[in-house]
């Protein structure tokens, strides 16, 4: 009987350590990823940057507080989309590659923050920086990552009048009025993406 009596407190202690273990795994892990999240990441737009600090690049917040670029292109589906055509809205323009990690990583939670936000008209639009990459390859990239948002096909006029840094993703957050209320380079924490979408938001009342 107390042979027994051990044997089952034995294995009532192996099985507490083990759950402890786990939380204690779990719970680090948390803390891992959630501290990566709060990370800049960034991808080199061109082979020739080489700048690890995205504040280095003159191209940084050259546009904030002026008016959005006006541009049409044309999405996935061969439809001509123009800036435009969201007068009123809450904007966000993210500059994207399919080749960019950073990009794939933000990109859900910009989906999220569209869905989220939607009611109050915020608009999220994907424009993509691959270079001759195929309609049909650039949709298949869209799809594994999970948006459903408008991805736009490059144009180079339009990287130019964006003055787009060496860095990709780059973000766009326009307000109601068409201003640009915040820019930022690197991917983000989704907590920092859904800062600048409500600043958008809140902004340009028309």
């Amino acid at each position: 009987m107390i042979r027994r009596l051990t044997i089952v407190v034995l294995l009532i202690a192996g099985v507490t350590l083990i759950v402890v273990a786990g939380a204690h795994n779990l719970r680090h892990r948390q803390a891992e990823m959630q501290k990566a999240q709060q990370e800049v990441q960034l991808t080199p737009a061109n082979s020739a940057a080489t700048s690890a600090d995205p504040s280095d690049d003159p191209a940084a917040k050259l546009l904030l507080g002026k008016a959005a670029p006006s541009f049409t292109l044309v999405d996935l589906d061969g439809k001509k989309v123009s800036l435009a055509d969201y007068k009123g809205h809450a904007v966000v323009l993210n500059f994207w590659a399919t080749y960019c990690g950073p990009c794939k990583l933000e990109m859900p939670w910009f989906q999220d923050l569209q869905n989220k936000y939607k009611d109050k008209g915020l608009v999220v639009l994907g424009l993509d920086q691959d270079d001759g990459m195929a309609v049909k390859e650039v949709a298949a990239a869209s799809k594994r990552v999970g948006v459903t948002y408008p991805i736009l096909m490059p144009d180079d006029k339009v990287s130019k009048s964006y003055q787009l840094s060496d860095y990709i993703p780059e973000t766009f957050y326009v307000d109601k009025s068409g201003k640009i209320v915040e820019q930022t380079i690197g991917a983000h924490s989704k907590n920092e993406l859904e800062a600048d979408v409500q600043k958008a938001i809140a902004s340009g009342g028309m």
